[in-house]
């Protein structure tokens, strides 16, 4: 949209492009990078419960069991509260390359990857502070 100007067109006719095009995307994002968690949770449960039947013949009640012997609710809940964090900075750092497009494709590929790194270092860091928050608190 920044390569094409139509961020210049909706700035013209008197709209804010950041509330007509950012916050409705971070809002979604962070509805459904929670949501995207969940469905993740459950995949790799569901494949863990078939890897150990298949190999061990580990039943799902077994499997079930041995999980609420394991793994603790406070963990899922760690990991529930991190998801719209990590969601509003994928979003805010892709807004912000996106902010910096120029008129050309290869700007576009520049940013693109930019963002991409990026968020992948500020996930990694928020995650550090989650986890020194987290063992600060006993949690």
């Amino acid at each position: 949209m920044k390569m094409r100007e139509e961020i210049d067109a909706l700035t013209v006719i008197g709209l804010n492009p950041v509330g007509v095009l950012i916050f409705p995307r971070l809002v979604a994002l962070t509805v459904a990078l929670p949501l995207l968690t969940i469905v993740a949770n459950f995949s790799a449960l569901y494949g863990a419960s078939v890897v150990a039947w298949a190999y061990s013949g580990i039943t799902f009640d077994t499997f079930l069991g041995r999980l609420h012997e394991a793994v603790d609710h406070t963990s899922v809940a760690a990991g529930m509260i991190k998801a719209p964090f990590m969601a509003l900075t994928i979003g805010i750092v892709a807004a912000v390359e996106g902010m910096k497009v120029g008129g050309s494709a290869e700007s576009l590929g520049q940013h693109v990857t930019a963002s991409v790194v990026k968020s992948i270092f500020a996930v990694i860091t928020i995650d550090a502070f989650f986890a020194v928050f987290y063992s600060a608190i006993d949690f």
